[in-house]
């Protein structure tokens, strides 16, 4: 007998996006595979904060991270189930169009860790333009 794909709560979906910190993390790696330390950068909040909201998000499938060296890079994963998908790229839409989201892009685009303000930062490798994976959840 066939397994049936498992859906993706939504439950789980309006957890991660009850975050103002998290939406920040999914509006930066919408397009792109970041390096941890832009987002500390950008967000101007410590290493360890922004670990555990990537973690909060890789546990719910939302992004999933690749190891560098010893950076570590994360990169946005649509889910599988339909709506799921359709609501994370709705919201992924909106955030877009928020000032203060726009400026925490545009820190991005500007290489924002060129900078000699984050120890290690300027050596890290550069974000990468990815398209979003579609992986189980």
């Amino acid at each position: 007998m066939p397994r049936k794909e498992k859906s993706f709560p939504i439950d789980r979906l309006f957890r991660v996006l009850a975050d103002r910190t998290r939406l920040r993390l999914l509006n930066l790696v919408a397009d792109k595979e970041i390096c941890v330390c832009y987002f500390v950068e950008i967000l101007g909040s410590s290493q360890p904060k922004i670990s555990r909201h990537l973690a909060y998000l890789r546990r719910a499938g939302i992004v999933a991270a690749r190891r560098e060296g010893r950076w570590m890079h994360y990169r946005l994963l649509a889910p599988r189930d339909a709506v799921a998908s359709s609501m994370l790229q709705d919201t992924l839409a909106r955030l877009r169009e928020l000032p203060d989201m726009r400026r925490d892009v545009a820190k991005l685009d500007t290489g924002c860790c060129a900078a000699t303000s984050s120890e290690g930062a300027s050596t890290a490798p550069q974000p990468a333009i990815v398209s979003i994976s579609r992986q189980a959840v």
